[in-house]
């Protein structure tokens, strides 16, 4: 196997593995701030809107968290930026 099929399969696994892991955090953060929104407005309904509203807000900034994984990781794919050490000069 050349260096640079080597190089390209690293690189895929690698990226697989930072998607993975770089979704299943924001995943569980999400699952676990649902469940306590949930839980606060069974004891305080008449919160609702600041409830729902802050919900919303700290859903976007997890969201973004898996979004930036994904940004960084088609950027190492598509544009790896270690690729240009392995080509011939």
């Amino acid at each position: 196997m050349s260096d640079m099929t080597l190089f390209t399969v690293l690189s895929t696994l690698g990226a697989l593995l930072a998607i993975a892991i770089g979704v299943m955090f924001p995943a569980i953060a999400m699952g676990r701030a649902i469940s306590q929104a949930l839980d606060a407005l069974a004891r305080q309904p008449e919160a609702e809107k600041a409830i729902t509203r802050t919900l919303f807000i700290g859903l976007a900034m997890i969201e973004s968290l898996a979004i930036y994984v994904l940004v960084i990781v088609l950027l190492v794919l598509f544009r790896n930026p270690l690729l240009q050490y392995l080509l011939p000069k």
